[in-house]
């Protein structure tokens, strides 16, 4: 079986609405959903090595609904969401990622947690240091690998 190279139309609804169930727009914080088409033009653009893992994803949701799921009203959906978080697999884990990766790149939310614009390298970001003692149990065991000749 060949891998897609993009969804097809029933698909990309369906992610749309999946997206605004996982990551809905809030009032509160001035955030768009992650069904805002900006976001959603970020995941179509980027799904690259995914798209074959999302397409199943979708395809089992619309199989669980017994048709697309852009179709159903929003309490069937929830039944339906609820039915796939316990059998999505790897498929489900992946379009999950996908969408909250998406998400979570767009400027407007980055803005809304109060991160600066830009890429975290080569400036980094400062992290307040943690206690490293939480390490010492793991750096007391002995070695598990075996040496290099």
């Amino acid at each position: 079986m060949s891998e897609p190279n993009e969804l097809t139309s029933a698909q990309r609804d369906d992610l749309r609405i999946v997206a605004a169930m996982i990551v809905p727009a809030s009032e509160e914080y001035k955030v768009p959903g992650a069904d805002d088409p900006a976001v959603q033009a970020d995941m179509l653009a980027t799904l690259g090595r995914d798209t074959t893992l999302v397409a199943q994803a979708l395809d089992h949701l619309a199989r669980l609904a017994g048709r697309p799921l852009a179709e159903l009203d929003p309490a069937r959906r929830d039944a339906v969401a609820q039915e796939f978080r316990a059998s999505g697999g790897a498929a489900g884990a992946t379009l999950v990622r996908v969408v909250l990766q998406c998400y979570y790149r767009d400027d407007r939310v980055l803005r809304s947690l109060g991160l600066e614009l830009r890429a975290p390298f080569p400036q980094g970001y400062t992290l307040e240091q943690g206690d490293w003692s939480l390490l010492d149990p793991v750096k007391a065991k002995p070695p598990n690998l075996r040496r290099a000749t």
